[in-house]
């Protein structure tokens, strides 16, 4: 992905999960890897912050002779990815205008339009 993912994104992702159902460390992580590229020794701290800021807490089931960690969104998790999603939707809408493909006078260009205007102006062109 060529976009940079931010703490409070990734955050957001992750809440987004658990609160969907409860999760167990690998499998949360294959599910952020599918959307965003991250190593699992990112999430993990991610994880171990969300805990201790008392958005997700955690139990251990057996599996197969073993225990998995599993991941449960707390209510002060619930709020804060209710925060993230206004905050998404309005930092969505801002981006969303700005890569629009229509000039203020309503006359919709291309991308091979834009890039001229921009050459013409000074500008370089997107390799």
């Amino acid at each position: 992905m060529t976009y940079q993912l931010t703490t409070p994104l990734l955050d957001a992702c992750v809440l987004g999960i658990v609160n969907k159902e409860d999760s167990y460390g690998y499998t949360l992580t294959q599910k952020v890897r599918e959307l965003v590229d991250i190593s699992e020794s990112t999430l993990y701290p991610v994880l171990r912050r969300l805990q201790k800021e008392n958005c997700l807490i955690t139990y251990d089931m057996p599996y197969q002779g073993r225990n998995r960690r599993y991941y449960s969104i707390t209510e002060e998790g619930r709020l804060r990815l209710a925060f993230y999603r206004i905050e998404w939707m309005d930092y969505k809408e801002k981006i969303d205008s700005l890569l629009q493909d229509k000039p203020k006078d309503g006359k919709k260009m291309g991308a091979a339009n834009n890039m001229n205007v921009n050459s013409q102006q000074g500008g370089g062109t997107y390799k």
